[in-house]
């Protein structure tokens, strides 16, 4: 079986994006959870239960090798939201230690080695945190290592088709090239690095 030291990149770059994601958690007040973000079905309360409830739970799901129904609402996360989301990541963490990292698993259009799966992983941590930042106006530094990494893995993966109404992602946003890291994901996420909460 592989473990973390037989994949460093990747894992230790997961481990670096729950930790980032947690500590993002962990800043965000009461009274910021109807805030609006920039996805904009999700306020900063909703966008988190997907993060601790949905996300990690179909985390956890993936890295078994299995497919997890992204259908199913997201668990009651309570209102201990940095608890939850540490509890569920300590156990996407181990199963990833315990992870064949070479096992094939289906993948939209054919197969793909397990580890790509962790590399989805941190794409979505990334967003999502850079939503939240944005939200609920945050000043700490986000990792550029992982908006990198998400970036060079979904320019693989993410296909026009991919994009528009009805589907999992918006139209790309035109980004200047040498704009920093988190700017660049953003854009081709279908967000606007410029986004701002409105004024209350």
């Amino acid at each position: 079986m592989a473990t973390v030291s037989s994949e460093p990149d990747t894992l230790s770059l997961l481990k670096r994006a729950v930790d980032q994601t947690t500590r993002i958690i962990a800043a965000v007040t009461p009274g910021q959870a109807s805030m609006p973000t920039p996805c904009s079905d999700w306020d900063v309360r909703a966008l988190i239960a997907h993060l601790a409830g949905q996300d990690l739970r179909n985390f956890i799901v993936a890295a078994r090798g299995e497919m997890a129904d992204w259908q199913a609402p997201p668990d009651d996360i309570g209102e201990n939201w940095e608890a939850a989301f540490s509890s569920k990541a300590e156990l996407l963490l181990a199963e990833w230690q315990a992870a064949d990292l070479d096992r094939p698993v289906a993948t939209i259009g054919g197969q793909a080695p397990l580890r790509s799966r962790a590399s989805q992983q941190v794409a979505e941590l990334a967003v999502h945190g850079w939503d939240l930042v944005k939200a609920t106006g945050q000043r700490g530094d986000l990792d550029p290592r992982l908006a990198e990494h998400a970036l060079n893995w979904s320019h693989e993966v993410l296909r026009p088709e991919q994009r528009g109404s009805g589907q999992a992602f918006g139209a790309e946003v035109s980004v200047p090239l040498d704009a920093p890291a988190y700017e660049r994901l953003a854009g081709w996420f279908g967000r606007d690095p410029r986004w701002s909460p409105s004024p209350s």
